[in-house]
């Protein structure tokens, strides 16, 4: 019974910092939050209690992106049963963009992981922790795979290059509006639903442009 609730008290204090830490790494930066900083934002009397329960300051970001990304991957592999062998450019990027979405409109508002993510993609080694923990999931490499099937024959470079833009896209795309949402500010879609279809639009006409020569 103690183990129970020892566990149970360990959980809930993880759960604080995880929430702390991912609100203040969106709003301010990862570089510029202590583990002071999330620890009493988290309300924890001891200082090293981020350090006691993740470790590093990257062992905490890694945390706090799986936390997400594994609803969010759960809700990818649901999609793309759903979509199987088809062929249609729309339909896979929509298993690109709207697991993401769907998952930043479940959490209500405010939500703070799109802007966790912006500011953890601005650094290189932080990022690579991100695309461990998400662009290498099996449900995501299916749909990047699904995707690439369907895309026009084009130059390897042009496809990295688009890839990239695309990436970019959304997360900057998902990063202002959840801002916005934060600061009761205008957006300019109505929903997050409404949000990726926009994407998904822009995204199928980045991927499938034709390529205009550079000589």
């Amino acid at each position: 019974m103690q183990r129970t609730a020892r566990a149970e008290q360990v959980g809930e204090t993880r759960e604080r910092i995880l929430n702390a830490a991912e609100r203040l790494f969106a709003e301010r930066g990862v570089h510029a939050v202590s583990n002071r900083r999330v620890s009493e934002a988290a309300q924890q009397g001891n200082n090293a209690a981020v350090g006691y329960h993740f470790g590093t300051k990257a062992d905490l970001v890694r945390a706090i992106t799986r936390k997400h990304t594994r609803r969010i991957e759960e809700a990818r592999a649901r999609r793309l049963g759903e979509v199987g062998d088809r062929t249609d450019t729309g339909e896979w990027v929509a298993c690109l963009v709207r697991p993401t979405t769907e998952h930043l409109a479940d959490l209500g508002s405010p939500t703070w992981f799109a802007r966790f993510c912006a500011q953890v993609m601005t650094d290189p080694a932080l990022r690579d922790i991100m695309a461990e923990e998400s662009l290498a999931s099996p449900p995501m490499l299916r749909t990047l795979e699904g995707l690439n099937r369907c895309l026009p024959d084009l130059p390897a470079d042009v496809h990295v290059e688009r890839g990239a833009m695309a990436r970019d896209l959304i997360l900057h795309t998902c990063a202002e509006r959840e801002r916005a949402l934060a600061e009761n500010t205008p957006t300019p879609r109505t929903s997050w639903h409404a949000t990726a279809t926009g994407l998904i639009d822009a995204i199928v006409g980045l991927r499938t442009a034709p390529v205009t020569s550079c000589r």
